[in-house]
């Protein structure tokens, strides 16, 4: 299972995406025979990588923002 395959939320990915909805478009029984297995692990690698991505940059921003309550915190003496 795949989440919801729209482009603008999956940027990195807008190309597998792309030639993944149009395999479904010109072969609709494709599916049910295996006939994109490629393809869709592909589009599953692309995810996984858009996620790690994803995961990173709000670790860091979370990283950041801890700073800035800590820093806060001291300055107004609360623990």
């Amino acid at each position: 299972m795949h989440p919801p395959l729209t482009l603008h939320r999956h940027p990195m990915c807008a190309e597998i995406i792309e030639l993944f909805q149009k395999c479904h478009m010109d072969h609709p029984y494709g599916k049910f025979v295996g006939e994109y297995t490629d393809i869709k692990i592909k589009l599953d690698k692309c995810f996984r990588q858009e996620k790690a991505v994803k995961r990173k940059a709000n670790f860091e921003e979370s990283k950041k923002l801890k700073q800035r309550l800590q820093a806060y915190r001291k300055e107004t003496g609360e623990t």
